[in-house]
């Protein structure tokens, strides 16, 4: 199954899985079943874009998700770069491992930059950043898809 936009999420119903792909980390987060809150549940690291893929589509089958939300990381001119390209690559390859779940990308810019100012605002440093950063990255662009999937302004 292709790649997905947001708006055609609004077919299915469920938990949705936010998945934030990193070389290093992976964050994740979850939709609770009627798609209002997202919530943070960590990060993985397998290695490698393959694994990473393996391990994300067991982690959807055991959450019991509908949907996938994968981060597009464009550039603010909305052009996208190799970084992007690789999320791309990586989405298809969750989709693949997964044909009954829907995965769509969603335009990441400013979540790290959200999660930034939030963890400084916290006072959280050092390692205890590195591995909230990608988790709290994911739970926002993923809480703003359940947002645009339930105003229908996708």
């Amino acid at each position: 199954m292709d790649v997905c936009t947001v708006a055609e999420l609004t077919a299915t119903s469920g938990r949705v899985l936010g998945v934030d792909f990193g070389d290093a980390r992976t964050g994740l987060a979850l939709s609770d079943p009627s798609r209002i809150l997202a919530s943070g549940i960590g990060y993985i690291s397998p290695g490698g874009i393959a694994k990473t893929a393996d391990r994300v589509a067991e982690i959807a089958l055991e959450k019991g998700v509908s949907a996938i939300v994968v981060g597009l990381p464009r550039n603010m001119d909305g052009s996208e770069g190799p970084r992007a390209a690789r999320c791309r690559e990586f989405a298809e390859l969750v989709a693949i491992r997964l044909p009954s779940v829907r995965v769509a990308m969603i335009d990441e810019r400013l979540t790290t930059v959200s999660a930034t100012r939030y963890l400084n605002e916290t006072n959280t440093r050092g390692k205890a950043r590195k591995t909230v950063i990608d988790t709290l990255s994911a739970q926002i662009f993923l809480q703003n898809a359940l947002d645009l999937l339930r105003s229908r302004d996708c």
